[in-house]
């Protein structure tokens, strides 16, 4: 958590000594430090929802005023690291129990919409439906590809989409994950396929960014539109 030394200090400052409701008939000063001190607490809330409150406000007050900390640098150094290792530990937990979770969900979607009618399972355990099918040549692994396409969860939360952007993808079929490289290889020119990905052939244990969590499973509506001889842009 790193907030600007001088935006503490005004909040501090402005709220020393403060222990009453305050409203919008407070006078200015109370009502800003208020204000500062509410917005800093609700953007940092995950980070200092377990940490002693009274003693984070001692600190800050004790340090804004200029007085001498109750604990030396090394000291303080040797706390703040053991509860960045306990942080850093439980952060893991919640994780696994997240990938875990996930894992169940996807595992138990994929089971019922492999029974599905139209939707075929390869060896890898890629799921593909044909929505409409192509006429021209397959890509290879190495072949640059134009798409277009949108990612859902299986929530069908939207994660990417260049549909959406209005705007057509160009890649080498090697260089995206494992699902979609299988996949477009399936594919011909002009066709549009609805890929169910597992996680192990998208972004795995890890994710991706804050709406892909570990171990989701994926959901792509594709349109090769052209295989190129280089990319055009």
């Amino acid at each position: 958590m790193k907030t600007p030394i001088t935006l503490l200090c005004l909040c501090i400052l402005t709220t020393t000594g403060f222990a009453k409701t305050v409203t919008n008939s407070s006078s200015l000063n109370e009502q800003v430090g208020y204000s500062f001190g509410y917005l800093m607490g609700r953007s940092n809330a995950e980070s200092v929802k377990d940490l002693d409150l009274d003693a984070f406000i001692l600190g800050l007050k004790t340090a804004a005023q200029g007085g001498k900390s109750a604990l030396t640098d090394e000291e303080m150094a040797r706390v703040l690291t053991q509860h960045k290792k306990q942080s850093d530990a439980k952060q893991l937990i919640e994780l696994k129990k997240k990938a875990d979770a996930n894992a169940k969900i996807g595992a138990e979607f994929l089971a019922a919409n492999a029974k599905k009618q139209g939707v075929q399972t390869t060896k890898s355990g890629l799921q593909y439906q044909i929505l409409k099918q192509g006429t021209g040549q397959s890509p290879k692994a190495n072949s640059i590809v134009k798409v277009n396409y949108e990612g859902r969860l299986i929530d069908g939360t939207v994660f990417d989409s260049s549909i959406a952007r209005n705007q057509t993808a160009e890649f080498q079929v090697s260089q995206v994950i494992q699902g979609w490289t299988e996949g477009l290889q399936l594919m011909k020119e002009g066709a549009e396929y609805r890929f169910f990905i597992p996680a192990q052939l998208g972004y795995g244990q890890i994710g991706s960014g804050d709406v892909i969590e570990p171990n989701s499973t994926l959901i792509f509506d594709v349109e090769l539109i052209e295989i190129l001889a280089k990319p055009s842009k």
